[in-house]
């Protein structure tokens, strides 16, 4: 068959092959802890399944959604915004339900850039940030980030470098893999510059809640002129815990959100509607919940950075996300973020993300995921210090 052009623009999975070696070692009965793929393990909050089964009960429940979502879960979104940041939002034209943010943030990709557009990412970067601009055919430029450098200085030497002009900016913060997490003064330095600039923002919010030590994340929304140039997308998965239930929401700029919400029309008939019943249940409270699943990520960063620590692999403990980023001992570094994680897997039985996967310029750090309780953090670390 002749070849997929899209596809060929897409590069080999880099997780996939370490994925590959810890499948093998488990199949030869190896214990491999895995700290790889950020797939939070913790249940879903009671009181939000028992709202699904109450809602799958029902039969009017089982037909198609609105791709759009349903009303009363707009609602429920805006009133979250406005309880959380003050932000006044309309549930008819400046919200949206998702099949979790991925899907969403893709889709207006696809639905707003067009072949020969020109979009920023920083990298490293959550892969779907980058790579759904090259589905969408667009012309991706790599913003490099890192705490040895300037984002807006680099911001402006791309926009000098580019024809041409860059039409949208991806970022999210607190920023996976990196875990760097920004104030409010960011943010309006973002919004000032992209209004010189006449770019888009899409801010991915999914971590606004996995965040520690008194750190109070702002929303890009939050600043005056923000809904004039951009969206931000918030996801259930990791504050809620409910990842496989796939749902999510982007708000704010409408002739953004309605090219989503036109598009998914064509695409989705929206979530399974009981989940989006249970949606409202989440976001309307009770937030206990909420600090039950960060205090316990946060205990699970504490162990993984003390014993880290212990055994000469000295990482700074990050404020935001369900993720540490270390940089590769230097004993290593010339490895590269794929043979050291290789070598955990096959002399630690430990498996990581290699940064790599995330850009270019993740190369010399590789990812923890904190989905793993104390005690197997406690064994991982142990398998750690035989190398370290």
């Amino acid at each position: 068959m002749q070849e997929f052009r899209r596809m060929s623009r897409l590069p080999p999975y880099v997780f996939a092959t370490v994925n590959k070696i810890k499948m093998d070692a488990r199949h030869r009965g190896e214990d491999i802890i895995d700290l790889g793929m950020g797939n939070p393990d913790l249940p879903t909050p009671k009181h939000i399944v028992k709202k699904l089964i109450e809602a799958a009960k029902k039969g009017h429940n089982h037909r198609y959604s609105a791709s759009m979502g349903i009303t009363k879960l707009r609602h429920a979104i805006c009133d979250w915004y406005k309880r959380r940041y003050d932000v006044e939002l309309n549930p008819d034209e400046e919200a949206i339900v998702t099949i979790g943010a991925k899907e969403g943030l893709s889709h207006l990709v696809l639905a707003t850039i067009s072949p020969g557009d020109v979009v920023f990412a920083p990298n490293p970067t959550y892969p779907i940030h980058p790579y759904s601009v090259i589905i969408a055919g667009g012309d991706l430029r790599s913003i490099p980030i890192g705490p040895d450098r300037d984002f807006f200085e680099d911001l402006l030497v791309a926009v000098k470098q580019t024809w041409p002009n860059p039409k949208m900016l991806i970022i999210s913060y607190p920023h996976n893999p990196t875990t760097a997490v920004v104030d409010r003064e960011f943010f309006e330095k973002i919004v000032d510059f992209c209004r010189e600039h006449e770019m888009v923002v899409v801010h991915d919010f999914a971590y606004a809640d996995l965040v520690f030590d008194n750190y109070e994340p702002p929303s890009f929304l939050q600043i005056p002129g923000a809904k004039e140039i951009g969206v931000e997308f918030f996801s259930l998965s990791k504050s809620y815990s409910m990842p496989g239930w796939r749902v999510g929401f982007c708000v704010g700029n409408p002739v953004l959100v309605g090219a989503l919400r036109r598009i998914k029309s064509y695409l989705d008939y929206g979530v399974f509607q009981p989940i989006q019943i249970a949606s409202i249940i989440a976001l309307n409270g009770p937030n206990d919940c909420v600090k039950e699943i960060v205090d316990i990520y946060k205990e699970r960063r504490d162990v993984l950075i003390e014993g880290l620590d212990r055994v000469g692999w000295h990482i700074e403990k990050p404020k935001g996300t369900m993720f540490v980023w270390g940089k590769i001992p230097d004993r290593y570094i010339e490895m590269g973020s794929l043979e050291f994680s290789k070598m955990l897997i096959e002399k630690a039985k430990v498996a990581v993300s290699p940064g790599i996967g995330f850009g270019e310029y993740g190369d010399d750090h590789v990812r923890f995921a904190l989905v793993e309780n104390p005690h197997r953090i406690r064994q991982a670390i142990k398998g750690i210090k035989q190398i370290i």
